[in-house]
């Protein structure tokens, strides 16, 4: 299905702006930001689309990968995603949307392919500019708001503190699965993570 030489596009969903940097909206820029760090990539002004971009290889001669972190804000995030799909010729089997999710409690990662976008911004904006659905996502728990608080609102305030305490193992987890779906694939990867 996918083709090991071809780049892997992995889209972190947040907005841009240092007023939004810690909040739960923006695990994915942390997760892409990690993954960078660890290929020895940096970010730059992507040319073609409103993004920023690092480009590396998944170690010593493995897949090609595209990070990226667009800078549209949350709500518009597909339009420099299909532009940067269609400037590396990436599939949309071979893009990887890594993002906060509600429906799953602080602490699990999770991978699934292709289906709905559970009211997520991102990712409704991802799948109408890409015109498909058919791409993974990498979801970060962050769990329903406390009592009555707005989920709009709880997604875009910061991670509490007892949640800061483990936030920097959860990201390092999230962007272990990210390279498990690029080298293993979607199944084998939530078989080795989706118990644990």
């Amino acid at each position: 299905m996918t083709d090991e030489a071809g780049p892997w596009l992995v889209v972190g969903l947040g907005n841009p702006g240092r007023e939004y940097a810690g909040n739960r909206h923006n695990v994915g820029f942390m997760v892409v930001e990690l993954l960078a760090g660890r290929v020895g990539a940096r970010f730059g002004r992507h040319k073609r689309a409103v993004a920023e971009v690092a480009e590396a290889r998944l170690g010593f001669g493995g897949p090609k990968l595209v990070l990226v972190k667009p800078l549209t804000y949350m709500n518009l995030s597909g339009g420099p995603v299909a532009a940067l799909a269609q400037f590396y010729k990436v599939p949309t089997t071979q893009v990887i949307a890594v993002h906060d999710e509600l429906d799953i409690g602080f602490g699990q990662v999770r991978v699934k392919f292709g289906g709905g976008e559970g009211g997520h911004n991102g990712l409704r904006s991802m799948s109408k500019s890409l015109g498909t659905k058919d791409y993974a996502r990498v979801r970060f728990g962050v769990g329903r708001p406390p009592g009555r608080q707005d989920p709009a609102d709880y997604v875009l305030s910061d991670f509490g503190a007892a949640e800061r305490k483990e936030l920097d193992f959860l990201v390092d987890r999230a962007a272990d699965v990210v390279e498990s779906v690029i080298v293993k694939g979607v199944e084998p990867t939530q078989n080795l993570y989706h118990g644990s």
